[in-house]
């Protein structure tokens, strides 16, 4: 389907045989590395309600894939535009299409590898975590080669911060929660631990367990998902740039309207703040934008190229300005400008409806299988007591919380983080450090040490590698 897809624009492309092929196999990486995703933090969403006995895992499974796809689908690409801000993607449009294809495919293998090593011990490790890696893998091998900043150390600061910060969250939420649970609901049914096949909750508790594993899946895929959708997107501009730089879908006069809207903002301010200098700068970057939307086009790299730089250079300057808090801008127009700001950004990040249908239904279907050995560390092995209800519930709901909240910011944040820590932090609640399994602790603790660096130097040597080859 995707190559279906795509194969019109290498008609259109100076790609040689060799580059086509590699294109080929990098859509084909990314469309794996999401259904790798899927399967590989299905359990996040489905261990609990499987192990309270809420839902047979015949009908989980398939209930949280179509929530995963539902997730990528409508979930936006904020935290898709964060991955491809990791990568140095100014340089790889004025590069030789081959770096940009070492550096994708050192990326893709890299994070499959790892991903699919974790899974096959059944140990729960965080796919934003290993993509990260790869990403900071692959970018210091650009610098190595090329020079310049190969990773953007300001968003990965950003971005490790998140996974740092998400499990202590997750941890520490969890065990409030269950407290709630404890001594100020005090139902009793929420505590019971299943016993046999038939042991079922309550029909209350049973459908609170079944929107939290279906919050889960949505958000995973709204989070998760996205990570594919950027992946998706970063192939698609390393190797099509004339075509995939700029949202050709934009009508030209659409564009010039937004441009005079945003001048008549700016000039509302500038009269109200008496502050005109920064004004005229910017007055004169936007009759520059209006100037070259003439040599937009998508056959033309480097006019495309040359396009792309000048908006993200208006947008960018736009936005330090409104948030200028020495400019005393009134609120209505801070509103009006960031407005404009978000319908600018819409030409230099975007995702073509065909790129998300592709991750979610990646995502979706990779949620379908596999989900058996970590769902089983997930339920069984990171307490010393099988989940009773109160824990599945908070847990599951400090997921979804977080999760939900890092989307809107824009952040990647890991499911399989969360959750674990989330289940820790239930387990912890009900029988104190005492009721956790040291040995599965320390495996997860150890994959969770190890991810990062191992993600680092594996995408590090195959992107050298690549680089001599392709």
């Amino acid at each position: 389907m995707l190559l279906n897809i795509v194969l019109p624009f290498l008609g259109e492309s100076d790609l040689t045989t060799g580059l086509a092929i590699v294109f080929a196999l990098c859509l084909l990486a990314v469309v794996a590395f999401e259904f790798v995703n899927g399967f590989h933090d299905t359990a996040n969403a489905v261990a609990t309600v499987i192990y309270t006995k809420a839902l047979k895992p015949a009908l989980a499974i398939p209930w949280s894939g179509f929530w995963n796809f539902l997730g990528v689908f409508t979930g936006g690409i904020a935290v898709a535009m964060g991955i491809l801000k990791l990568v140095p993607m100014d340089a790889l449009m004025t590069l030789p299409i081959a770096v940009g294809a070492s550096l994708v495919l050192a990326v893709l293998l890299a994070a499959i590898i790892w991903n699919l090593g974790t899974w096959y011990l059944g140990i729960p490790c965080s796919s934003s975590h290993t993509l990260i890696g790869a990403l900071i893998g692959a970018g210091l091998g650009f610098t190595w080669y090329y020079g310049g900043a190969g990773v953007n150390w300001h968003k990965a600061e950003e971005i490790g911060l998140s996974l740092i910060l998400s499990p202590i969250v997750g941890f520490g939420l969890a065990i409030l929660l269950m407290l709630f649970f404890k001594y100020v609901v005090r139902y009793k049914a929420l505590f019971h631990i299943p016993t046999g096949e038939n042991d079922k909750p309550p029909f209350v508790i049973r459908v609170i367990l079944i929107i939290t594993c279906t919050l889960v899946s949505f958000f995973h895929g709204s989070n998760d998902g996205q990570k594919g959708v950027g992946l998706f997107m970063l192939i698609l501009i390393a190797f099509l740039p004339a075509k995939f730089a700029v949202n050709h879908d934009i009508p030209n006069d659409k564009i010039i309207t937004n441009l005079n809207q945003t001048e008549t903002v700016l000039k509302k301010i500038a009269s109200s703040t008496g502050n005109t200098a920064e004004f005229t700068v910017l007055s004169e970057k936007i009759e520059s934008v209006k100037k070259h939307l003439a040599y937009k086009n998508e056959k033309d790299k480097q006019a495309t190229y040359k396009f792309r730089k000048e908006v993200e250079d208006l947008t960018k300057s736009i936005k330090d300005l409104n948030d200028d808090k020495t400019l005393k801008i009134n609120e209505v127009d801070k509103i009006a400008l960031d407005k404009e700001v978000s319908e600018l950004k819409k030409l230099t990040e975007f995702a073509p409806i065909w790129v998300i249908i592709a991750i979610s239904v990646a995502l979706g279907l990779g949620t379908t299988i596999g989900w058996k050995r970590i769902a089983v560390t997930i339920g069984e092995k990171i307490g010393n007591e099988h989940l009773n209800y109160a824990q599945g519930v908070s847990s599951e709901l400090v997921a979804a919380s977080t999760i939900g909240m890092s989307t809107f910011l824009g952040l990647p944040v890991s499911t399989t983080h969360v959750l674990s820590s989330g289940i820790a932090g239930s387990m912890v609640a009900s029988g104190g450090k005492n009721n956790l399994n040291p040995a599965t602790l320390k495996s997860i603790g150890l994959a969770w040490v190890l991810t990062l660096p191992v993600s680092i130097v594996l995408s590090l040597a195959l992107f050298t590698l690549f680089h001599l080859f392709i």
